[in-house]
């Protein structure tokens, strides 16, 4: 299905969204001071969310980059960013990790452990468990030393499949017992609804964590609060679905998700799902907030442009809409083309939104301190195809900005423009050919306000072994999508 053949069946949709409406910077350090601190990094976790943004700023940070979709025949790689703005090679990629296998779709990824083992000698932050969407195989890379990752072992699509019938490997938490979990979209045929797999401290296929999936019909990404015995799963579609491209008869069909899962962190079942209806199509990201006490977070809903609060009331958990991308009358276009929100993160003060709109080309920052009534306080624009997208050093840039992520200290957004190579290339069709990019936004935590810092930027399209597309973005140290408090 062709972009303009996709805007043109998302008309529908994008009416049922317009009538529903609702209406800290960077600081330096020695070269030398930077590479102690990331020797150091693996295994730093911290005791509460205020701890994590006292830590030092980030120096190098951590990019999937993907060959899948595009002509180039090679194995899809990690590309490993000096993000050190008193290095010498900031802004370029120091080091490439390329995968033993060509097609495993390098998307999401996470750490073997993270801040809900801090306290535990016994566990640090130095392996990536790196999935790939497409193969089903996960990847762990050793990051003893930060700037030059290592392979160290691969479980094979095949064996997750044989031995738990799951497929589609997609977000990474680990557990405070040391066990890493992944949301898998899809069963061994690739049909829906997935389910969790649960991995040892070895790396080893333990086996599923769910007892079983209820009502539940695909599978996306999930966040878990145990202080709440609580875990928060979203609906995507089912790999057979997605790897074709996006088609809107697919979602009248019912192939697409609109239910939120709230599980018995303990049972490991599911005990409340809430239905998000026309207005609340392919709810994506989950962010809970950081303070491990707080029954607040947010989810993107992708197809609807819509950002839903949600919280619990009694012994009830509930959901509002509290932010909507309005539809925008383009010209050349027949309809309003839709936001498409695609990613969001919160920053670990529990302040400040950040979501990205993909086809819209912006991004957006809202204060949430009160989270029932998000403020809208920054905005950039970054490609699109609704032409509000601002050159960046002299150059138009393509696609749309989609996949986010914060320092600690809530100072720099770093964003990427890939989202998933079948819909990249039906959206986005150059971008097979040109690459994508990594920027990095400067953030006021202060007032709020976004700017796009002119002195750093990453194109992947001259990339040594060809254009690759960039995906996802971590942080030795952590970031504010992989560490979760207990």
């Amino acid at each position: 299905m062709k972009r303009r053949e996709f805007l043109k069946s998302t008309a529908a949709t994008a009416a049922i969204v317009s009538s529903s409406s609702i209406g800290l910077a960077s600081f330096g350090q020695t070269n030398s001071v930077a590479q102690d601190q990331d020797m150091a990094c693996c295994d730093r976790t911290y005791a509460s969310p205020a701890d994590a943004m006292k830590a030092p700023p980030e120096t190098v940070a951590y990019v999937p980059a993907i060959y899948v979709g595009t002509e180039v025949e090679k194995p899809d790689y990690l590309a490993t960013v000096d993000v050190d703005p008193t290095s010498p090679t900031y802004s370029q990629v120091i080091s490439r990790l390329p995968m033993p296998n060509v097609g495993d779709e390098l998307h999401h990824f996470g750490w073997n452990a993270c801040s809900s083992c801090h306290g535990d000698d016994s566990k640090s932050r130095r392996f990536i468990v790196l999935p790939g969407i497409g193969s089903g195989r996960i990847h762990f890379v050793d990051t003893s030393d930060p700037r030059q990752p290592k392979l160290h072992k691969v479980i094979e699509g095949k064996e997750i499949a044989e031995k738990t019938d799951l497929s589609a490997p997609h977000t990474v938490h680990c557990l405070a017992d040391g066990n890493i979990m992944i949301s898998m979209l899809g069963d061994a045929n690739g049909d829906g609804p997935g389910g969790f797999l649960l991995l040892d401290d070895q790396f080893n296929v333990k086996g599923r964590w769910e007892k079983e999936t209820g009502n539940m019909k695909f599978n996306y990404d999930f966040w878990y609060q145990p202080r709440h015995n609580v875990m928060i799963s979203s609906e995507w579609g089912a790999p057979n679905t997605v790897s074709q491209g996006f088609n809107l008869d697919d979602v009248k069909a019912g192939k697409y998700g609109q239910q939120l899962h709230f599980w018995d962190w303990k049972e490991h079942t599911i005990t409340q799902s809430l239905d998000l209806g026309a207005t609340g199509l392919i709810p994506l990201e989950v962010r809970f907030h950081h303070d491990p006490t707080s029954v607040h977070g947010f989810v993107g809903a992708a197809l609807s442009s819509t950002i839903w609060h949600w919280y619990k009331k009694g012994d009830q958990w509930t959901a509002d809409t509290v932010v909507a991308v309005d539809p925008v009358e383009t010209k050349g276009w027949p309809f309003p083309v839709p936001g498409l929100i695609t990613d969001l993160v919160l920053s670990l003060d529990d302040k400040w939104l950040y979501f990205s709109n993909w086809l819209h080309g912006d991004l957006r920052q809202y204060d949430v301190s009160d989270p029932a009534n998000p403020k809208l306080t920054g905005q950039v624009w970054l490609g699109g195809v609704i032409g509000k997208g601002e050159p960046f050093r002299g150059r138009k840039l393509g696609g749309g900005p989609q996949m986010l992520q914060l320092s600690l200290d809530g100072k720099r957004l770093y964003v990427t423009n890939s989202l998933y190579s079948p819909w990249d290339n039906q959206f986005y069709p150059s971008m097979a050919q040109e690459g994508s990019y990594l920027l990095e936004i400067d953030c006021d935590t202060e007032k709020g306000g976004l700017k796009v810092n002119e002195k750093f930027m990453v194109d992947f399209g001259k990339e040594p072994g060809g254009a690759s597309r960039a995906h996802e973005i971590r942080f030795p140290g952590g970031d504010c999508t992989s560490d979760i408090w207990v």
